[in-house]
């Protein structure tokens, strides 16, 4: 039950009416956005989910040398983090009892897919309804990208087979293909939805404390999954960059294939740029704007 929804907002957006979908898809993509009605537009946003999900997929077979460098930084950051996993583990589960209860809650509701994809869809339904670009396109962004990055999660937890904190065998202790959930640690499902979220909003703004309160709230989920004892920090690490990949693919779709008519200025906008900075009682990732 606890992807349902996740597939049930994957059909909605690919498989609902799809010989409809495929009959019309020339009519559609030759149509300004703009005058076309709520049905059309559903469609127009299902197609494009699905498309951005396929480029998120085939972007690996087009890599080049700095997205190499980035996934070699991304390896070394989990070497490191995985030689402190037991020492972070215990910080937190020190920590877990003086932690806001309002935190930890929110952490879970808000990472739960349920919860998370009511959300996401809601910002969507909100842009269709209103015919509001800039918005349907932040809600195909979320979606595509959760979706995309939930199916990875999926696939790659039971295949690494990670036993969680709370097991009790260690950071060391893997059983790929499990069908226990305590063996299904890594990477973070509640890390990914909440970043993938807070990542896709914070591309829209250009103010830098606008962002930074917003990453800021979808790091609340991974934090509390580790006050809970629920994943070792490698597996909030690995999440978080699913996340960012994700999002960011998707997003270069979107932009790439002009999908949207939104006076955003994608090119003079900055990037982030993430960085792993380990110091002296402290360790985490830095996003520099």
């Amino acid at each position: 039950m606890k992807y349902l929804l996740l597939w049930l907002t994957i059909f909605m957006f690919v498989n609902v009416s799809r010989a409809q979908i495929i009959d019309s898809l020339v009519d559609i993509e030759e149509e300004n956005p703009k005058e076309q009605n709520v049905w059309q537009r559903f469609k127009y946003d299902g197609l494009t989910a699905y498309q951005g999900l396929k480029y998120t997929y085939s972007r690996p077979f087009h890599w080049k040398e700095k997205d190499f460098l980035t996934a070699g930084a991304f390896v070394a950051s989990e070497a490191i983090l995985y030689s402190v996993d037991t020492n972070l583990n215990r910080y937190f589960q020190d920590q877990s009892p003086h932690a806001p209860q309002f935190l930890k809650d929110f952490g879970w509701y808000y990472g739960s897919p349920q919860n998370n994809y009511m959300a996401m869809g809601g910002v969507y339904l909100f842009g269709l309804f209103t015919n509001n670009q800039k918005v349907r396109r932040t809600g195909v962004l979320m979606i595509s990208a959760a979706s995309a990055a939930g199916l990875i999660q999926t696939i790659t937890k039971n295949a690494i087979g990670r036993a969680r904190p709370g097991t009790g065998d260690g950071k060391h202790f893997f059983k790929p293909f499990s069908k226990e959930g305590g063996y299904h640690s890594m990477p973070s499902g509640h890390s990914i939805l909440s970043f993938t979220m807070a990542h896709a909003i914070a591309k829209q703004f250009d103010n830098i404390w606008v962002k930074s309160g917003i990453y800021a709230v979808g790091l609340v989920a991974p934090v509390s999954r580790l006050w809970a004892g629920a994943h070792w920090a490698t597996d909030i690490g690995a999440g978080i960059f699913i996340s960012v990949v994700t999002v960011d693919a998707v997003d270069n779709f979107l932009f790439k294939e002009r999908k949207y008519d939104v006076d955003v200025p994608y090119k003079q906008q900055r990037k982030i740029s993430w960085h792993f900075t380990p110091g002296a009682g402290t360790i985490g990732f830095v996003g520099v704007f």
